[in-house]
């Protein structure tokens, strides 16, 4: 009789035993802060013309960045790093809500989480955004990186209505495997490696207005004012994550959020592609 293959070890997460937010919170909320006034700074004190960023403004790039943070990808791997985190941690009180000591676990756990996807989504920005320099200071470099983002748009509303029918626009589908495998094996440095692979791995079906805001930032000639803007937009994106995060320590809340994921995924694509849509042709227009 051959034995049973043995489990993955999992590195337990210790509960804090603190009072008051968790290290990990404070630097994630100090360093955002001030990459936001520092961005904010740069677009105010530096002039550029609205016409030459496309029409882009800087109210319009963080209500894009905060759009796409609520792309059905993130949110899903989000509710089930969550439901990971709590079952590992598994200390409640009587009626089953989560101990203080348990809350502020999960915060600490989930701001490296959150941290990791957002440095990783910035990155990624960072580096299309040097790609398409490399490529040449041209509008048809920043009109075929629309058309792009037009195509992945259309490819997101094909899965919505003919779901199914040749690949989809969505995060590959070993990522939540990966995922468990990193926080089960490495702890808390198993969060930071789990976030970064959710960065990486939510492009496929949440960077189409990325795309199209790099785009922009690219033909406007970047410089100090589009990195700004291109950093607001990163904020702006991983604020939906942070306020979820806030919640995600109560499982009723949890599964709550769950269900409202599972039911709106298919609206918010739509939202979402309708609105890029709409950019790839105004760009298209103005370029």
């Amino acid at each position: 009789m051959t034995s049973a293959a043995p489990e993955p070890s999992r590195t337990p997460i210790a509960l804090s035993m603190g009072t008051g937010t968790p290290r990990p919170a404070l630097v994630l909320g100090g360093t955002l802060s001030l990459v936001a006034i520092a961005s904010i700074a740069v677009v105010l004190l530096i002039p550029f013309e609205t016409a030459t960023f496309g029409g882009l403004t800087a109210p319009l790039v963080v209500a894009s960045g905060f759009a796409d943070g609520f792309n059905p990808c993130a949110f899903a791997l989000l509710v089930l790093f969550a439901t990971y985190t709590l079952t590992l941690v598994n200390a409640v009180t009587a009626d089953g809500t989560p101990t203080n000591a348990a809350r502020r676990t999960l915060l600490g756990a989930g701001s490296l989480y959150v941290g990791a996807v957002w440095i990783t989504y910035f990155l990624i920005g960072l580096g299309l955004f040097g790609f398409l320099g490399w490529l040449g200071q041209d509008h048809l470099v920043a009109r075929g990186a629309s058309v792009i983002a037009l195509v992945m748009a259309l490819w997101m509303l094909k899965d919505v209505f003919l779901p199914g029918y040749g690949p989809s626009m969505m995060a590959p589908a070993g990522t939540h495997g990966w995922m468990n495998r990193a926080m089960q094996r490495g702890g808390l440095t198993g969060m930071l490696i789990a976030g970064v692979l959710v960065g990486i791995c939510t492009v496929p079906c949440s960077g189409a207005i990325y795309l199209d805001i790099i785009s922009v930032l690219h033909a406007s000639g970047g410089g100090p004012v589009g990195l700004a803007l291109l950093a607001l937009y990163n904020i702006a994106f991983i604020v939906p994550l942070l306020v979820f995060l806030l919640f995600v320590s109560d499982k009723r809340v949890l599964g709550k959020l769950g269900r409202w994921n599972r039911q709106n995924g298919n609206a918010v694509k739509i939202v979402l592609a309708v609105a890029v849509i709409a950019m790839s042709f105004g760009l298209l227009l103005s370029m």
